[in-house]
């Protein structure tokens, strides 16, 4: 088991690519504390990843805010005693124009999908630092960092921010900790038909993203959750400050 003795956070984890990758981290013997919004979800989640592996805590909060990922920290260390890793995939989207946003919807991508990062390792780096063999962030981007989408300024902006602070951790901590992004393309979760609602017909979206990729399918959270669990461990031990498009080659087109 690659994370046995390993202590992750793994926030955005009661849908989609979140949860998908905290079950990968479960599955390969992880101490996990999982964390999102929808706290029935959430309790869900752990029963059923309990009976996979009992080292599982489930923190609800909006981790928007501060205090809920400094809750996230000090659960671990009290729980586990250190945080070895970190997978931050919480997002949304917050779909109009730029005339159409309004400030309030623009500041809550914000806070969601480039804030929380920031919070979250703030609060939990000096403890990654403390490690023996360091410690290893992933963090959930998107294509959308490199590639513009109607309707979808704040959700673009956001992730193509979290990438440059992903790029500025990378060598300020280095070598201490690796740190890099994931850029997922179409991806079959409720963020993707959330997405698609941008144009006027959403299944035809959806079905011309999965045609235009040159593998002529969707992704799945478990494509996700592989690649995440690949950078966490010693497989990727020279890889760090990159971001890493796994989209199906819908970038190519």
């Amino acid at each position: 088991m690659k994370f046995r003795d390993k202590v992750i956070i793994v926030t955005g984890a009661t849908s989609g690519m979140g949860m998908a990758i905290a079950e990968h981290f479960a599955r390969e013997g992880g101490s996990v504390i999982i964390s999102g919004r929808n706290e029935q979800r959430g309790e869900e989640l752990a029963s059923h990843l309990k009976k996979i592996n009992d080292q599982i805590i489930f923190i609800a909060g909006d981790i928007r805010t501060p205090q809920t990922n400094q809750l996230l920290v000090e659960t671990a260390l009290l729980n586990f005693g250190k945080i070895d890793i970190l997978s931050a995939n919480a997002g949304i989207l917050g779909l109009g124009s730029v005339t159409q946003v309004s400030p309030d919807t623009w500041q809550s991508v914000f806070d969601t999908n480039l804030n929380a990062v920031f919070y979250l390792c703030k609060y939990a780096i000096p403890h990654l630092l403390e490690n023996e063999n360091g410690g290893n962030i992933i963090i959930n981007a998107s294509i959308a960092a490199f590639k513009s989408f109607p309707n979808h300024p704040a959700y673009c902006a956001s992730k193509a921010a979290v990438v440059a602070l992903m790029k500025q951790m990378a060598v300020e901590y280095a070598p201490k900790i690796r740190i890099n992004a994931i850029c997922p393309g179409p991806v079959d979760t409720p963020l993707l038909w959330d997405s698609a609602k941008a144009f006027e017909e959403p299944e035809k979206a959806v079905a011309d993203a999965k045609e235009a990729t040159l593998l002529k399918r969707l992704g799945t959270p478990e494509d996700i959750a592989k690649l995440v669990c690949f950078l966490a461990s010693e497989d990727s031990s020279w890889i760090t400050g990159t971001s890493i498009t796994i989209d199906g080659g819908i970038l190519n087109v």
